[in-house]
């Protein structure tokens, strides 16, 4: 299968880990390589798009419930982009990457992001996306699964990051309802095993991955919406309708995407990154448009969380330098779904 995204031929050395794992073998056939212009524009879109969709969930919530809100972004979202893809000529997953879609989707989307959704019912946004922070702690757990498990600073990175959640959860904010609370503990776990999941299992190529993604993780949505039975949307929110409207396009077509790629072609530690700036964007955007007020215990438990988690990936991108990460391959998919 084509990649949709420029490519060139090139002598690699994989390796067969996760995070910059111990087994390490040559693999000397051509295999697509990752475009530096468009790794630093995936990571600019991350940061600051994702940032503000904290914000845009927040407002598109006074007129939709949370599941319904977030199924809706990513049908549409997702159905968009299969279609543009299909008429271009890019051919349909097979059974097998559907599968891999449908794994990742659901952690990502329904469990991940489905879960920030429903806690921003009652989380500032701010808070929410320092619970997301602790996305790149997670991940370097999971990556232990796969044989690469943290390294000293690493642990103390995760120690302390985790201190910080703790101290976060303990202030009312995150406590307005245990619902909402139990939700932002376990939205980045979904994230960050789908995450780490993804490199392991076999799923489309290139957009055509966010897109199945996207349907999929969309799909569930829908059933938990109708399962939980949530209210009827208002639609004669207007603002609503528009922060709506930026989180398909912006939130999801252009940022989900660029995660996609970052994914398939950057080191997990340099794909999770946006987790620093995320909050500062969300925080920022909170208190200057939503008129949102943190405690000075929440304003701690963000310090301790961010420095928790540079430290983790900093013991993480020790393992080689930066333009290693850049030129790491895609990981190498089953010849038999790959046609």
């Amino acid at each position: 299968m084509k990649n949709s995204y420029p490519t060139k031929p090139s002598t690699i050395v994989q390796e067969s880990s996760l995070s910059g794992g111990t087994a390490i073998h040559k693999d000397t056939t051509q295999q697509p390589q990752g475009n530096r212009f468009l790794i630093l524009l995936s990571l600019i879109a991350l940061y600051f798009i994702w940032g503000s969709t904290y914000l845009g969930m927040r407002i598109a919530l006074i007129g939709f419930p949370p599941f319904l809100m977030a199924a809706i972004r990513f049908l549409v979202a997702g159905g968009l982009l299969f279609l543009i893809l299909r008429l271009r000529g890019n051919p349909a997953p097979t059974r097998k990457q559907w599968l891999g879609a449908a794994i990742v989707g659901t952690l990502l989307l329904a469990g991940g992001n489905g879960g920030v959704a429903f806690a921003e019912q009652w989380v500032a946004t701010g808070l929410a996306a320092v619970g997301i922070a602790a996305v790149p702690l997670w991940t370097a757990l999971f990556a232990g699964l796969w044989g690469r498990w943290p390294t000293r600073i690493e642990w103390f990175g995760l120690g302390l990051g985790f201190v910080g959640v703790i101290l976060l959860n303990l202030g009312n904010g995150v406590w307005a309802n245990p619902l909402g609370a139990i939700a932002l503990l376990l939205a980045p776990i979904c994230w960050a095993l789908g995450s780490a999941w993804s490199q392991h299992i076999s799923l489309p190529s290139g957009l055509m991955s966010s897109s199945a993604e996207m349907l999929i993780g969309g799909g569930v949505l829908v059933i938990m919406s109708f399962g939980l039975r949530e209210r009827t949307p208002n639609l004669a929110v207007s603002q609503s309708l528009w922060a709506l409207a930026y989180l398909v396009v912006f939130g999801s077509l252009v940022a989900f995407s660029a995660y996609g790629y970052l994914l398939r072609y950057t080191r997990p530690a340099l794909a999770t990154s946006y987790a620093y700036v995320n909050p500062m964007v969300a925080v920022g955007l909170g208190v200057v448009l939503a008129n949102e007020r943190l405690t000075p215990l929440e304003v701690v438990a963000i310090l301790i969380t961010l420095t928790g988690v540079g430290l983790a990936s900093l013991g993480n991108n020790r393992r080689g330098r930066w333009g290693k990460m850049m030129h790491t391959q895609p990981k190498q998919e089953n010849p038999t779904t790959n046609e």
